[in-house]
């Protein structure tokens, strides 16, 4: 399995000559992040994971493609219902020869006036974990742990990362993030990965590992 992270939240995922891509939203420029994709995995409908005209464009351009969300999301894409299929949390399903596991219903408290939106998480093959903007806890191999949010703090991001206790976890969600504040992340990364042995850092984007 190749991971590949693209801008903020985005990654593509390749097996076997096949690919998916996870949370392609208005922060993640990259067009090569889309290509040849069979199916787009949105967890939720903030923004920076979710870019409605572009789901529009990807599948006008390809008759086979499918979208994977929550309800949140999909209530948002009606003009092309036919392509979207609603993922809970518990369902299991086969895409482009991923198993993809639902995990999770609702996004993180980010506001106290607001109640949080749909959110879905998504497990690949037992081995890799996006959370979108939650933070549940999977026995995982490979997380792709937030990095930075209005919602998160250090605290919180120390606090995941040792309760999941990864093999490897992987930062995204850095979008927000100037040269100082990802040097701050990047510190707060090293300083987990000895004493969890593992391996914690972030991808820069465009940057692959293989699983």
């Amino acid at each position: 399995m190749r991971l590949t992270k693209y801008g903020h939240a985005c990654v593509r995922v390749e097996k076997d000559s096949r690919a998916i891509v996870i949370d392609p939203g208005v922060m993640t420029p990259e067009p090569e992040a889309l290509a040849g994709v069979e199916a787009v995995l949105i967890t939720h409908e903030h923004f920076d994971h979710f870019e409605a005209e572009r789901l529009y464009a990807a599948v006008a351009a390809d008759a086979e493609l499918a979208v994977y969300t929550c309800s949140g999301v999909a209530r948002r894409l009606e003009g092309i219902r036919d392509r979207v299929r609603v993922v809970a949390d518990g369902d299991v399903l086969t895409v482009a020869g991923f198993e993809v596991v639902g995990v999770g219903e609702k996004h993180h408290l980010s506001h106290p006036d607001a109640e949080p939106v749909d959110n879905v998480g998504f497990l690949l093959d037992g081995e890799v974990f996006h959370p979108g903007d939650a933070l549940p806890l999977v026995d995982v191999p490979t997380l792709l742990v937030p990095g930075q949010a209005p919602w998160l703090t250090v605290p919180d991001l120390i606090g995941y990362l040792r309760e999941m206790g990864p093999r490897r976890a992987y930062a995204i969600h850095d979008g927000l993030l100037n040269e100082w504040g990802l040097k701050v992340l990047d510190s707060v990364l090293a300083s987990e990965a000895g004493p969890l042995d593992a391996d914690i850092r972030r991808l820069l984007p465009g940057e692959s590992v293989e699983l």
